[in-house]
């Protein structure tokens, strides 16, 4: 038996395996884990498949670090909503000053939230017409249009619940390919070690250019967000704790995938597209390819639901639930379909992480603002200073953040 054949049947073992434990009837009716499915849907969804080639390219060798460094402050942002999401439901809440902040960052978020759909149903095209004889930009925005215009009318029609467990299957069977995805590269990467032909790390220089491009891929570990807005469906501890789990977990995915994609194909080429790893990962197993769209469309398409949830709560809550959220979802779709006809991909990326950015910044100003409030407690100034930072950087981020183009 050839070493590609065996590393395909682990594939699909690990695939199989993880698949059918997701799908078992006590962690498909958690409550808990569908909380944590939204968040998650959306960190993971955003670009578990084109980081890799993004960051090999820009990073080389040093790509785990800045994929650690993306997580890390992805984590610390999430904590400012967090400490909002208590504040929020707690009965002194957030002050007159810090609420007009919030609903300004709401503004910014609906925009984002607009840009988010449009980059993830566009990947999501992509990958659709990445093995059919019509691969073209064209193709790949007629794919793009036909999903978010039944999202959008099956959203209208079944509402959030319906969505939600659209997203979960998705979810499922996108983390059973990527467990089959690591597995299969970390098989790879001891045959070509056993084999002596493993590559050598690429040494880029880091400029100021790298920098900037992290910045600008904000967007790539963004989605825990949208916890803030499902508060019609669960209460904040909830939200709170899955927000953080949601996090966690895909950290632990994203170090471990570009550690051993990094590892397996260093110096990519300069001309990376979002479709780069489906041709990559034909030398690690034959079955790879086929599997990637498959989660490539599992992942855009839950991440896209999982936006146009949170959007649909975020409409409905700035409006005082006089616009619901079952006809947001069609206004999300709508002007996303906009979007995809007059952008292309990565510039819908830096137009979203710069969207994004300007939210975070915005929360993380709310936090600082309800800190002073307790800055004599524990603990408190430091809080206070470390949110202040937290503003800071955010709008570092939205005002020199580019794309990876």
């Amino acid at each position: 038996m050839t070493a590609t054949i065996a590393n395909s049947i682990a594939v699909i073992g690990v695939t199989a395996v993880t698949t059918f434990i997701l799908f078992q009837p006590r962690i498909v009716g958690s409550s808990a884990w569908r909380a944590t499915v939204t968040p998650l849907a959306s960190i993971i969804g955003s670009g578990f498949l084109i980081l890799g080639p993004l960051l090999d390219r820009t990073y080389g060798a040093y790509a785990v670090l800045a994929m650690a460094l993306l997580c890390a402050a992805a984590y610390a942002f999430g904590s400012a909503i967090r400490f909002n999401i208590r504040q929020l439901a707690s009965e002194t809440g957030i002050g007159r000053v810090a609420g007009r902040l919030d609903r300004l960052s709401s503004w910014a978020l609906a925009f984002a939230y607009v840009v988010s759909v449009a980059y993830y149903v566009r990947l999501f095209g992509s990958f659709a017409v990445e093995l059919t004889p019509v691969n073209d930009a064209e193709h790949a925005r007629l794919v793009t249009t036909a999903v978010l215009a039944a999202i959008g009318l099956y959203g209208l029609i079944r509402g959030l619940r319906a969505l939600e467990h659209v997203e979960q299957v998705a979810v499922g069977l996108k983390l059973g390919i990527i467990a089959g995805l690591i597995v299969g590269l970390a098989f790879y990467l001891v045959e070509l070690n056993g084999g002596g032909t493993l590559p050598e790390p690429s040494l880029p220089t880091l400029d100021r250019h790298g920098i900037l491009v992290g910045f600008g891929l904000l967007i790539t570990v963004q989605g825990f967000e949208t916890s803030r807005y499902l508060g019609a469906e669960y209460d904040a501890e909830t939200r709170i704790r899955t927000m953080r789990n949601a996090q966690l977990i895909a950290t632990a995915i994203y170090l471990v995938y570009i550690a051993l994609s990094s590892a397996v194909f260093p110096g990519i080429a300069s001309n990376v597209s979002e479709t780069a790893i489906i041709d990559l990962t034909r030398v690690v197993a034959p079955i790879l390819p086929v599997l990637l769209i498959v989660a490539a469309l599992a992942a855009q398409l839950s991440a896209a639901l999982a936006d146009t949830n949170g959007g649909g709560g975020l409409f409905e809550e700035m409006s005082g639930a006089r616009f619901r959220a079952t006809a947001a979802y069609v206004l999300i779709t709508g002007l996303a379909i906009v979007l995809v006809w007059v952008a292309d991909i990565f510039e819908i990326i830096s137009y979203a992480s710069r969207a994004f950015a300007v939210y975070y910044a915005l929360q993380a100003a709310v936090a600082t603002m309800t800190a002073l409030g307790a800055r004599k407690r524990p603990g408190g100034l430091l809080r206070v200073g470390f949110f202040a930072f937290l503003t800071l950087l955010a709008g570092a981020i939205a005002a020199v953040g580019i794309p990876a183009e």
